[in-house]
């Protein structure tokens, strides 16, 4: 769809949102939050819920975890900018209150469509219950969401890259390390590996000989965790049939 087909999409789409009276939640709120940011962004990103200050501003991550969430970005050599923002709960929970399912299903529709009409290539869902939604929508099977957060998954046609939510470091800050490592992986993900037309992981795709999964995962992915990238870089001699994860695959030639 057309950048301009999208903007109008949006705004019959948010008109809608404005006015729902789906769920209990609007007896509550002040504001209904709307998505924000870049439209013809790769990556969207999916939080909980408004909270008060954004409740009362009617404007996404203005509280603070929206100041974690700017530190983040920062570390990661990026802005909010480059990505469109957005949650899978529009109004503010009373009390930060978990969600509730039936608010969550009314609520979820207007998100599937802010994902249908932006069409990103990562969705990056932050905290557990927008994972949650996020795997349940792809099917991706987990036993522990938790154990999800920073690490990237294909689902379809899109990727799935959970993260821990900003406020997570509100109240355990001995998260903040890693928490940092995985945001930075936001701006890899925003662009393909430099060395993606040269590498035979290319060739050996497109002579079909390689599963898709390769080339989504890490040269469209997250190049930084490739072997094969960490080689290069060292400027070490590699074999081409050696694969992302460093195994050697033997029918490649």
């Amino acid at each position: 769809m057309h950048s301009v087909g999208i903007m109008k999409s949006l705004r019959d789409l948010n008109k809608e949102i404005k006015g729902c009276k789906k769920c209990r939640l609007y007896k509550t709120r002040r504001n209904i939050l709307l998505g924000e940011g870049n439209l013809n962004t790769k990556l969207m990103l999916i939080a909980q819920a408004p909270g008060v200050n954004e409740d009362r501003e009617g404007k996404m991550f203005i509280g603070p975890s929206g100041k974690v969430l700017d530190e983040l970005l920062r570390k990661a050599d990026a802005t909010r900018g480059e990505f469109y923002i957005t949650n899978l709960v529009k109004c503010m929970l009373p009390k930060y209150r978990k969600p509730k399912k039936d608010e969550i299903q009314a609520c979820s529709q207007y998100l599937d469509k802010e994902i249908e009409l932006i069409n990103p290539n990562v969705i990056v869902p932050l905290g557990y219950y927008a994972t949650k939604y996020i795997f349940d929508k792809y099917n991706i099977l987990l036993k522990s969401k938790s154990e999800a957060f920073g690490k990237l998954f294909l689902a379809k046609d899109k990727k799935i890259f959970p993260l821990t939510h900003p406020a997570t470091f509100l109240y355990h800050e001995s998260f903040k390390e890693g928490m940092i490592k995985n945001y930075k992986k936001l701006k890899v993900l925003s662009a393909n590996c430099k060395w993606y037309q040269a590498c035979p992981m290319k060739r050996f795709y497109e002579e079909g000989k390689l599963n898709k999964k390769w080339i989504e995962l890490y040269c469209k992915g997250d190049w930084k965790s490739c072997v094969r990238y960490q080689i290069e870089e060292r400027g070490d001699p590699h074999p081409d049939n050696m694969l992302p994860n460093g195994k050697i695959k033997e029918d490649l030639k």
